[in-house]
């Protein structure tokens, strides 16, 4: 069973609660390091770097980040060593899994103001099966980003 990480800001709140039990049915192990209640005011820093620092540590584990954009999220991510996200908010899913077979992405960073409940777990899902195609070009490439 995978471990998955959710975390999100106030802008990603309601994706995040819909995500975690959508992935737990589906037999993914999740953690949801917060928030634990939408908070308008609250900073994605807050969330997403608990995240970010739990993906690092645990070189098995997935992460969902959830912003409005996904884009701070995903800054916050790359910022930690051992962790590459990647941005989606919505359309062509085709990025989802290149981000998987390229990139050996580890965290996906979602933009819930851009995208579905339905898209972002079909996007989530497609994720997370996706597989790295562990060829020596990406591997090459990912080397060097550390």
């Amino acid at each position: 069973m995978k471990k998955v990480f959710l975390a999100s800001d106030h802008a990603g709140y309601e994706l995040k609660e819909a995500l975690g039990p959508f992935l737990a049915e589906r037999g993914y192990q999740v953690e949801d390091l917060g928030p634990s209640s939408f908070d308008p005011a609250d900073d994605y820093p807050d969330t997403i770097g608990p995240l970010a620092r739990a993906i690092a540590d645990d070189k098995t584990a997935a992460g969902i980040a959830i912003g409005g954009s996904g884009q701070g999220e995903a800054m916050v991510c790359n910022r930690t060593s051992g962790v590459r996200a990647a941005v989606y908010y919505g359309g062509n899913k085709d990025i989802v899994k290149l981000s998987r077979e390229h990139n050996d992405a580890n965290v996906l960073s979602i933009g819930a103001r851009f995208i579905s409940q339905e898209e972002a777990k079909e996007a989530v899902l497609l994720w997370l099966e996706t597989p790295f195609s562990g060829e020596e070009r990406h591997v090459r490439r990912i080397a060097k980003l550390h």
